[in-house]
């Protein structure tokens, strides 16, 4: 049996029906417990799935009161697991009273095993996604020092760190890294952290207006300043005056508009285009870009001084590729939103398919992510997605290049394998440690060592 698969722990003191029921169940890791104690203690160590529980267990086996009390302590420990209740045909009150306190369903004696398994199987589907879910609305495996951000990367939670002491300073922030790796989802952080929160956030893709429009949209106009200004317009960086300001994609801004920009930059003054006076505008400037601006400025496409003024602090952010774990917890997440947004109930990704998100180099980065799982949830057919919905193969997956030094390669390989197996185990500290070949007291160890709070610990049991 695969360490793997679920627990589905019976509650049964017939010693008979115990070694009927122990073979019967295909998928699972069967435990058996003949008493109320045994019962408890399994449920406090393995945390099944499903439970089965015959209510007459003794010291009262011809009544049902043990077995309300096993249902009752149990479900006060782990209130996720589904647990279906075994009764007799003359007991459906009790039954009845036993859902009553908290039990998933109930199966009447004499027991068929082909239609037990069915009513366990789709118990134990519930508590997966059930549990997928609770995971999901907490956002990340950590804490996040703001919202809207899915991560499980030591080095994303560093860069969060440090956008908390920039974030209420008046420093311009460049913010660089890949397409979709989440540059704009920084800047709103920077400026919701800041004494400006309560003012605007106006953002501008430089890369997305032509550039005979750009002047205009960034300084405004008066009427008349030329073929067309039919009245006065006010430019979004005055638009934006008294809170945060973002050019995206500022590597793109023309090379005739930079001097303006600059001068911007240092008097903290504009002129709208076609006027006259200077009007004084206070702001803080975030810009963003996907491309080498010291490379721009070496090539004379982007000014040195004004890049130097952009970049009294620079952050760069890691793409997904470099972000152990992090594809798996994206992907999870956006199977929840678009299976709210397209009406679906996919339960959540084949094995392979994690397995291939896992590997993948996702050079599209979240983006790309969004994508692939949006397409799959709107055109897979079964109830789990495969690699196949989500156009990945794992054949001709290549790993990153490491750094030689073995020591080095040694902490950053643990590390790594420990965030993609917590990542492909949802979080289960058991099913980690089994996936990495390893026992649970030793993956505690290792998460101590490398300053990881258990994950379990982060979520209410």
């Amino acid at each position: 049996m695969s360490q793997s698969a679920p627990h589905l722990l019976i509650v049964e003191d017939d010693p008979g029906l115990q070694s009927q029921l122990r073979w019967c169940f295909d998928g699972y890791r069967v435990l058996i417990a003949g008493n109320r104690a045994e019962a408890v203690a399994h449920v406090r160590k393995h945390r099944p799935s499903v439970v089965t529980l015959d209510l007459g267990l003794p010291p009262d086996p011809g009544g049902v009161s043990e077995g309300m009390s096993t249902l009752s302590e149990m479900i006060a420990i782990a209130p996720g697991t589904k647990i279906i209740v075994v009764t007799g045909n003359d007991d459906r009150s009790h039954a009845v009273k036993a859902i009553g306190l908290g039990a998933y369903d109930f199966h009447l004696k004499p027991i068929d095993a082909g239609m037990l398994k069915l009513v366990i199987d789709r118990a134990r589907n519930l508590f997966e996604l059930e549990a997928e879910n609770q995971l999901l609305q907490g956002g990340s495996f950590f804490e996040t020092p703001f919202a809207n951000l899915i991560t499980n990367s030591d080095n994303i939670l560093s860069l969060c760190r440090d956008v908390e002491k920039v974030a209420d300073t008046s420093a311009n922030v460049l913010i660089l890294g890949e397409t979709g790796t989440g540059k704009e989802l920084f800047a709103r952080a920077l400026h919701n952290l800041s004494s400006r929160a309560s003012s605007r956030f106006v953002a501008v893709n430089c890369a997305a207006i032509p550039e005979q429009l750009l002047e205009s949209e960034l300084f405004g106009h008066e009427k008349g300043a030329f073929t067309g200004a039919s009245g006065q317009s006010v430019g979004k960086i005055e638009h934006a005056n008294g809170g945060t300001f973002f050019l995206d994609e500022i590597g793109d801004l023309p090379i005739s508009l930079q001097p303006k920009l600059l001068r911007f930059l240092q008097e903290h003054v504009i002129e709208r285009i076609g006027g006259r006076n200077e009007i004084s505008v206070d702001l803080r400037i975030v810009s963003a870009t996907h491309r080498n601006l010291p490379d721009l400025v070496a090539g004379g496409h982007f000014r040195e001084d004004l890049f130097y003024r952009l970049s009294e602090v620079m952050i760069e952010l890691p793409p997904v590729r470099e972000r152990p774990g992090d594809a798996v917890i994206l992907a999870r997440a956006f199977l929840k939103r678009y299976n709210a947004h397209f009406g679906k109930s996919h339960r959540g990704f084949t094995p392979e398919a994690v397995r291939a998100i896992d590997l993948h180099a996702w050079p599209g980065n979240v983006r790309e992510i969004e994508g692939a799982v949006k397409k799959a949830v709107a055109m897979a057919d079964g109830p789990v997605i495969s690699a196949e919905d989500l156009g990945l193969a794992l054949d001709g997956i290549d790993t990153p290049e490491t750094t030689l030094n073995l020591r080095e390669v040694r902490k950053q390989a643990e590390k790594a394998a420990i965030q993609q197996a917590l990542a492909r185990a949802d979080g289960n500290l058991s099913q980690a440690a089994n996936l990495l070949g390893v026992t649970r007291p030793t993956l505690y160890n290792l998460l101590e060592k490398y300053g990881q709070k258990p994950i379990e610990s982060q979520h209410p049991k």
